[in-house]
């Protein structure tokens, strides 16, 4: 039996909805090549037409080895320019009004004329003047399938004083509001359950676990992290950050049963450090390829979805183990509460 007179039969969601499905995962190959297209610096005084030139050519890069889904960083079109105190057309220069736009618009024809998709991070400005930190997944035939505005924003509304740099996210965006949104996708990604994330958001389990009680099986995230502590102090150095990179990735795939694919901006722009260490992690947390440089550069791998199941279904099966009334408190606040010190007397 084929997948497609299952759907025609009406089968899927019957009674024997585990059987079916099981066919229909046999009749229909899950597997995707899917590329991180690490982007190197971005610098302040670089024309648009430069950066894109720079995010096509690694679109080509990664269609030349076969990938159907392309994954660039955070902010891909410009610079990082939070670290700046900005303001009038100095800010919004940077923003985006429509998606696609003139702008970009060569980035969408390329990627349809090679039958690749992509996850692109951006600056949007919305028609109502509201301002987020976004990702779309873009589909095989340049449709937008999926919107995400970042929820954990990092930094300060106002720049601290006497920093050479600053993180004025909390000044320029809005926390994102469409929540972590799952997105199925067509079959030319093997109807992926696929969701997004930006930067700040990958070191937070719970961003993983809303994605993961979805059933994800494929999480794209892009990030411009910094490589020296952007909140100030000396304790935290390159390699130690890029190393948190990673774990978080592999950790949160593992625990959620889910591919990752983490795409870094790296390198020197205007001074400021950004860490590499793209990845693409398995549903064991297993790395299967990594950047090696802070430039441009193409890693590409092979995604089995099917390898999610393993964890779904077994360790992870969510229905069968988890205890959400004993995790109110996650929910239920923000900040610590901490046990009070024994009486002393």
């Amino acid at each position: 039996m084929h997948c497609g007179e299952c759907a025609a039969e009406g089968k899927i969601g019957s009674p024997n909805e585990a059987a079916i499905r099981l066919i229909w995962r046999q009749c229909l190959s899950r597997v995707l090549r899917a590329a991180a297209a690490q982007m190197g610096p971005t610098q302040r005084a670089d024309t648009r037409a430069h950066t894109l030139d720079r995010m096509l050519k690694l679109l080509d890069a990664a269609a030349e080895q076969g990938a159907r889904l392309v994954v660039f960083p955070e902010l891909a079109f410009t610079t990082f320019f939070p670290r700046w105190l900005l303001e009038g057309d100095g800010l919004d220069q940077y923003f985006e009004r429509g998606m696609p736009n003139p702008a970009v618009q060569a980035l969408f024809d390329r990627a349809c004329a090679l039958g690749v998709g992509f996850y692109v991070g951006y600056a949007e400005l919305t028609a109502d003047g509201r301002r987020y930190n976004c990702a779309i997944l873009v589909d095989d035939v340049g449709e937008i399938i999926g919107r995400y505005r970042k929820v954990h924003l990092p930094g300060s509304v106002e720049p601290r004083a006497g920093a050479r740099y600053q993180q004025l996210e909390k000044r320029y965006f809005e926390y994102g509001d469409l929540g972590f949104p799952a997105f199925r996708t067509g079959s030319a990604w093997g109807h992926a359950i696929m969701g997004m994330m930006i930067c700040n958001d990958r070191r937070w389990p719970e961003s993983w676990r809303v994605l993961g009680l979805q059933g994800v099986e494929l999480v794209c995230i892009g990030y411009n992290s910094a490589a020296y502590d952007p909140n100030g102090g000396t304790s935290e150095d390159a390699a130690l950050r890029t190393f948190h990179s990673t774990l978080v990735a592999q950790a949160n795939a593992y625990m959620n049963a889910t591919w990752a694919i983490a795409v870094a901006k790296a390198g020197d722009e205007d001074g400021s450090g950004l860490i590499g260490g793209s990845c693409i992690v398995d549903p064991n947390g297993r790395i299967v390829a990594q950047a090696k440089t802070l430039a441009d550069e193409v890693i590409v791998a092979d995604i089995d979805l099917d390898l999610c199941r393993q964890g779904k279904d077994k360790m992870f099966n969510f229905a069968a183990h988890r205890r959400p009334e004993q995790y109110r408190a996650i929910t239920e606040r923000a900040g610590v509460i901490e046990p009070a010190l024994p009486d002393m007397d």
